[in-house]
């Protein structure tokens, strides 16, 4: 396999605006940071070399990303964060210096990121107050995702939590700010295994499969291959409901 390509090209300040770490920074502030982003190529299959994770900060800017980690006895997986266009995956490593014991695997045929060097970053975040107020509510956000994911594997059963992964992300398609022709790609229960949804939910797929045709069968949902295709979306929300209101 060969390793994630280095695009000899700088990112543009359009792509830079992409992520919400830059989406609000000032015109001259874009235009001097954005001379040291440069794009890179990952396709699906390929790896990346960990040590670039450490020296590179990555944020994603077409395709689609998972974030997962395994226990090697069981070999058990479980998705820690799926990432779309705008998002980063080494913020961990950013803020600690320590690598970051996940693995990453592109879902689409191909991605592309925007990389700056890791000390450039954590120097801009001290430097620039404007840089600095974007990147806290951002690491918040993150922060109370892995929150939430790690008290519904707890609290709430797989039909809860299944649900409220497909209304998390009918949000995000609603957010999509990427060309419109591309938006349905960019759909997480669009093009999605049963064993994928199983690591997001901390299930396996023959759990998932079983709650899936159960839907089907009610007419909430049609499944064609690994497409989700939602009728009743009410129902949908009232089993979520059970999750927010238990976090009230």
């Amino acid at each position: 396999m060969s390793s994630i390509v280095h695009v000899p090209r700088v990112a543009s300040p359009v792509l830079l605006k992409q992520s919400p770490l830059f989406s609000c920074l000032p015109e001259a502030l874009i235009q001097e940071i954005g001379q040291h982003f440069h794009l890179v190529k990952w396709q699906k299959g390929d790896y990346i070399n960990p040590d670039n994770l450490m020296t590179q900060f990555y944020f994603l800017q077409a395709g689609q990303l998972e974030m997962k980690r395994n226990n090697p006895d069981t070999g058990r997986e479980v998705t820690l964060d799926m990432l779309y266009p705008g998002d980063s995956f080494n913020i961990i490593t950013l803020l600690d210096g320590k690598p970051h014991d996940a693995i990453l695997e592109p879902i689409t045929a191909s991605i592309q990121l925007i990389s700056v060097p890791m000390e450039m970053m954590r120097k801009w975040i001290w430097t620039y107050p404007e840089l600095n107020q974007q990147f806290l509510p951002y690491l918040a956000h993150k922060m109370r995702e892995q929150e939430d994911l790690a008290s519904s594997f707890v609290l709430h059963d797989l039909t809860t939590r299944l649900s409220s992964l497909i209304l998390k992300h009918l949000n995000k398609i609603k957010a999509y700010s990427g060309k419109q022709e591309d938006a349905q790609n960019s759909h997480l229960i669009n093009g999605f295994s049963d064993e994928t949804l199983a690591r997001m939910v901390g299930s396996v797929r023959q759990v998932v499969n079983k709650q899936l045709q159960h839907w089907r069968a009610q007419g909430i949902i049609d499944k064609k291959r690994n497409q989700l295709i939602i009728n009743d979306l009410d129902a949908i929300y009232k089993e979520a409901n059970k999750m927010q209101s238990s976090m009230k």
